[in-house]
């Protein structure tokens, strides 16, 4: 095999482990979020989250947060959730871009997580109407 192969290689294995941990933070929102569930994504809330939806933001603890997702679930029932990329910063701090489908309405999710005594918990989830 020659340099560029190899190299190449090993770009996509180190690609590959980034992508691989990104979902294993991201999956068990994902999945919240799927089944329109305030009581699920509260175990993956930080103790204090920026939430904004449709350009209202405020910051909740997490029972409160608990409160404003159950009523959000209620007023837009989901049909689909889905994850269509992941990164991270420069300073660590991974994100999620989503879509969040209702019967009649689509919204672009912004999920940013950060460590938190060595759990990725949500500090700020944005539901954005298309």
């Amino acid at each position: 095999m020659n340099v560029r192969t190899v190299l190449f290689a090993v770009l996509l294995g180190l690609w590959s482990a980034r992508a691989g941990a990104q979902n294993q933070v991201f999956n068990p929102i994902k999945d919240a979020l799927k089944a329109g569930s305030a009581k699920e994504l509260v175990h993956y809330l930080s103790p204090s989250v920026d939430i904004n939806l449709e350009g209202n933001v405020s910051t909740y603890s997490k029972a409160q947060a608990e409160f404003v997702f159950r009523d959000f679930f209620k007023k837009h029932p989901v049909t689909d959730f889905s994850i269509v990329h992941t990164g991270s910063s420069k300073g660590g701090l991974q994100y999620a871009i989503g879509r969040y489908l209702t019967s009649a309405e689509s919204f672009n999710v912004m999920i940013r997580v950060k460590d938190v005594e060595g759990a990725n918990l949500i500090h700020e989830i944005s539901f954005v109407k298309e």
